[in-house]
């Protein structure tokens, strides 16, 4: 054989191999159609691999009852079913069925009995598709089984069973009928929690972070949030909670906690940068345990060309620990402002008593003492204030990092009275609202309005600190940081008795990571609230989303004053 007929042959050889090994294709008809029935059989007979006709034939009468039993699962019994195999490039297996009329429920029985049943929370399952006159489908009938086990599982109805569970059809009459009927026997109980491991805290500390007082009726909820919960607590590196049902005494079971303490010390460090600030570098220091009690104190840094401050707190854990505590703070902050000609020196101290309110939000009751050296353009001043102050907020959001929904609410008030150890009389107070929604992946809407008042007797006395200025990344975008405000007779930005600004951004998904926004912003900072003057910009950028949130590049152009396009960076999520 020459060498030519030896590679035709080796063609030949390899082509046919090709062929025998191609996939065979299933093929489902259904007539009337119907979308459920066809994706139900071609799910329960699967892929037919690479097979020739002579195992296609073979494999038929299997695939038949495959479909037999895909299509009674969704209640049609009297179904006629037909298949054949069609040899060609694929080969093909094609099952043709003719459902027939559905199998019908006519009594349906589903009750829960025993003392969950007196249980609002423990519900019958309610699906439309379990009542009378509803075709029979035996997926339905499993789930519900399955949602009455579960449910009892949560609850702690570990002793429960079905007195009936019983699916009786008549194929020849059209009709089936249902039994569940659950007798849940005793609810157990949670019993007492027992904490092992290395954690150096008191007993008392420990205990006031449970959720749940002792016998409580048992709820897995309560489990989770037992876990959750020494885990917020900063404490603990590794946290692992066991109730075990098998283990309960008189229905009451013990719950085991083994803790692992984590590193008494951290130290973290970051860079950012904004046009606002240009570059900025963070670092803190944190010592989460100082003492039995579950004391914890630190020390923050930020170094920016116009901002330098530190700061230094202690935490005395409140009851319930996880969302009360009394924060001693104090803080040092040197700040250039608007220009380079005002700048301010800021010391602040006090105690700030930090709660989470059962409607989740955020409150915060403040006593801070401040005193601040400042120069707005030549004119000077030393301000000394104790100011008391309360403050709420609130985020809903669907993540925290990179949020498709949600909205942040946050005010601030605080004031001082003149011969109060202070200087002058003084209320100050601030609104920020924020929203966010997605429409059909691709559309976010973003919204935010801030507003800012403080009243004086002498408003030349009041620091910088307690002014309004505008402008800026995350004010109005178009004009520089600090740069809307009132001015004095020299031209120099001396800040403003009140602040409005409003912003609305439309961005467009390019990809799961980019986005394409365009916006626009209104605002400023003013004296007087008749007809105040609103400066405006309007502009587009670029969003990128990466791993420690959005990054954010706009070029912005004011339509009130001269001036060209003006360049935005800045990062962070958007609520």
């Amino acid at each position: 054989m020459t060498i030519l007929e030896k590679l035709c042959a080796g063609l030949a050889l390899l082509l046919l191999s090709a062929t025998i090994l191609a996939e065979a294709r299933l093929e489902v008809r259904v007539q009337p159609a119907n979308k459920a029935l066809k994706s139900n059989i071609e799910g329960h007979i699967g892929s037919l691999g690479k097979r020739d006709p002579e195992s296609l034939q073979r494999f038929r009468r299997v695939a038949e009852a495959q479909a037999r039993k895909a299509v009674q699962a969704l209640g049609y019994y009297r179904a006629r079913i037909a298949s054949e195999v069609i040899a060609g490039e694929p080969h093909r297996l094609i099952i043709e069925v003719d459902p027939g009329e559905p199998v019908r429920l006519r009594e349906v029985v589903l009750r829960v009995e025993g003392p969950a049943s007196q249980l609002q929370a423990f519900r019958v399952p309610g699906d439309a598709q379990l009542r009378s006159g509803a075709v029979l489908n035996h997926g339905r009938y499993d789930a519900a089984k399955r949602q009455i086990q579960n449910q009892a599982s949560r609850y702690g109805f570990f002793a429960g069973r079905f007195a009936q569970q019983q699916l009786r059809i008549d194929p020849d009459a059209g009709v089936a009928d249902i039994a569940l009927v659950y007798d849940s026997g005793p609810r157990y109980r949670l019993g007492a929690v027992r904490f092992s491991g290395d954690a150096p805290f008191d007993e008392e500390l420990l205990r006031r972070m449970v959720p749940f007082e002792a016998d409580s009726p048992y709820d897995s909820e309560l489990i989770a949030e037992l876990y959750q919960s020494m885990r917020a607590s900063g404490y603990f590196e590794t946290v692992r909670v066991d109730a075990d049902p098998a283990t309960a005494v008189q229905q009451a079971i013990p719950v085991e906690v083994q803790l692992q303490v984590r590193k008494p010390r951290s130290l973290g460090l970051g860079l950012g940068v904004s046009t606002d600030v240009g570059v900025r570098g963070r670092a803190n220091w944190t010592r989460h345990y100082a003492n039995r009690k579950g004391h914890s104190y630190g020390a923050e840094l930020e170094l920016s060309q116009p901002r330098q401050n530190v700061g230094l707190w202690y935490d005395v854990p409140r009851d319930p620990p996880l969302t009360d505590k009394l924060r001693y703070a104090g803080g040092y902050q040197y700040e250039e402002l608007a220009d380079t000609d005002s700048l301010s020196r800021l010391l602040t101290i006090g105690p700030e008593w930090h709660s989470r309110l059962d409607s989740g939000w955020q409150r915060v009751i403040s006593l801070k003492w401040q005193r601040e050296e400042y120069r707005l353009g030549d004119d000077s001043g030393l301000s000394t204030l104790l100011m008391p102050g309360i403050s709420y907020a609130y985020l809903h959001s669907d993540n925290q990092l990179d949020p498709n929904r949600g909205y942040r609410l946050q005010f601030d008030l605080a004031g001082a009275k003149q011969g109060l150890l202070a200087d002058a009389d003084v209320i100050h107070g601030t609104v920020l609202l924020k929203g966010l929604t997605t429409l059909a992946d691709k559309h976010r809407l973003l919204g935010r309005v801030q507003l800012g008042a403080t009243e004086s007797g002498g408003f030349k006395g009041v620091p910088p600190s307690l002014r309004f200025f505008a402008g800026g990344d995350q004010s109005v975008r178009g004009y520089d940081y600090q740069s809307l405000s009132p001015e004095n007779a020299q031209g120099d930005k001396i800040g403003g008795r009140y602040l409005f600004a409003v912003s609305a951004e439309y961005q467009y998904g390019l990809t799961e990571r980019w986005r394409l926004a365009t916006f626009v912003d209104q605002g400023n900072s003013f004296n007087a609230l008749e007809l105040p003057s609103l400066k405006s910009a309007v502009g587009f950028g670029l969003r990128w989303v990466s791993p420690v949130g959005p990054l954010r590049l706009d070029l912005a152009h004011p339509l009130d004053d001269q001036g060209g396009v003006r360049l935005h960076f800045s990062m962070g999520p958007e609520l």
